[in-house]
């Protein structure tokens, strides 16, 4: 009887420290990257060192563009702090796998939004911050006018990203013989084509404008028409955790949605006064659409005096007062014929 009980004892201790374990598993297992955030104390970013407008290291040190505001605005929303950043540079084949073994918590990297990307790849994509398109940059004095014109080209390319494939499928198409030179990162393929050792560079259309910008003589280089893909690019996560996702994506529908309420980093104050329900909750003058969140209830207001709405970000970085003045297109807000649109803050 004794044995009996011994054994019984043993049998419920050895139990009990299985499911203590499992339960450590599970909790570690549905613990969300918010929490490591929070612990951490700062926001780890993976960008762009070398595309301004976009992601670049300024010549003082610091990192500016699009995609570092949006950053930024990820940081404030977080912390109240949009300096409270770590940036990571990455090149194309290093950033899927920053994402998916957390060592950044956030990629905001001119990456498009792909089906196998959020499938396979592992990410989980947040709303789209600029719709873009694949382009082609040629020197100005070789006679081309299209992709028809390229035929026997040496054309340079970026490993790692969605621009070999387009090329592939658009050159297929016009049954147009290429043959493409393959760089480990966008400095060494633009560096090939400026000195003339290629005939043409692909990447985005957004991407030629801005490395155009860089080039000793950006007159002698012309972007052809030819629009090879869509490139909807926007920041994305490791897929799994829904918590630290929708921040994220709460995030740059806050943006736009400044936009739209017209409320910006210079007139914010003035509308946490406001009568209007939607702004007031918006806002988080009511309500708890923060904690919803994991955030605070102000997250929105730290949001735009960090770095301002959507029109702001991109006006600053890509607009008529930049090198680049690139025209919003289908960035625009979707009450100006645009696609940029949020869902209700409710």
């Amino acid at each position: 009887m004794k044995k009996n009980l011994v054994a019984l004892l043993s049998f419920l201790l050895v139990f009990s420290l299985v499911l203590a374990g499992c339960s450590e598993e599970k909790a570690e297992e549905t613990k969300s990257q918010l929490d490591v955030i929070m612990k951490r104390g700062k926001l780890i970013g993976g960008v762009n060192a070398d595309i301004p407008g976009f992601g670049y290291l300024d010549s003082d040190g610091s990192y500016k563009g699009m995609d570092i505001d949006i950053t930024k605005a990820i940081a404030a929303a977080v912390f109240g702090d949009a300096n409270a950043v770590e940036y990571r540079p990455l090149s194309s084949e290093e950033r899927f796998v920053a994402v998916q073994t957390g060592e950044v918590d956030v990629l905001a990297r001119n990456t498009t939004y792909t089906t196998s990307r959020d499938a396979s790849v592992g990410l989980a994509f947040a709303p789209v911050t600029f719709y873009d398109g694949q382009g082609m940059m040629v020197h100005k004095d070789s006679g081309i006018k299209s992709l028809k014109d390229l035929e026997g080209a040496r054309i340079s390319v970026e490993s790692g990203t969605t621009t070999e494939l387009n090329l592939a499928d658009q050159m297929r198409k016009l049954g147009v013989s290429y043959e493409p030179v393959v760089f480990d990162s966008q400095d060494a393929a633009v560096a090939a084509y400026e000195e003339g050792s290629v005939d043409a560079y692909t990447t985005d259309r957004s991407g030629l404008v801005s490395r155009r910008s860089t080039l000793s003589n950006p007159d002698d280089h012309i972007i052809l028409n030819d629009v090879l893909s869509k490139e909807p690019l926007a920041p994305s996560v490791k897929d799994g955790d829904t918590k630290w996702a929708d921040i994220v994506t709460w995030t740059v529908y806050a943006l736009i949605q400044a936009e739209e309420y017209g409320i910006t980093q210079g007139n914010v104050d003035t509308f946490m006064d406001s009568d209007v329900p939607e702004i007031r909750r918006f806002l988080g003058v009511e309500g708890d659409l923060g904690e919803q969140l994991g955030l605070k209830n102000d997250f929105v207001v730290q949001i735009i005096k960090a770095v301002g709405n959507y029109g702001e970000v991109y006006d600053r970085h890509l607009g008529p007062d930049t090198v680049f003045d690139l025209d919003r297109g289908p960035n625009n807000l979707w009450t100006d014929g645009g696609l940029m649109y949020s869902p209700p803050f409710r």
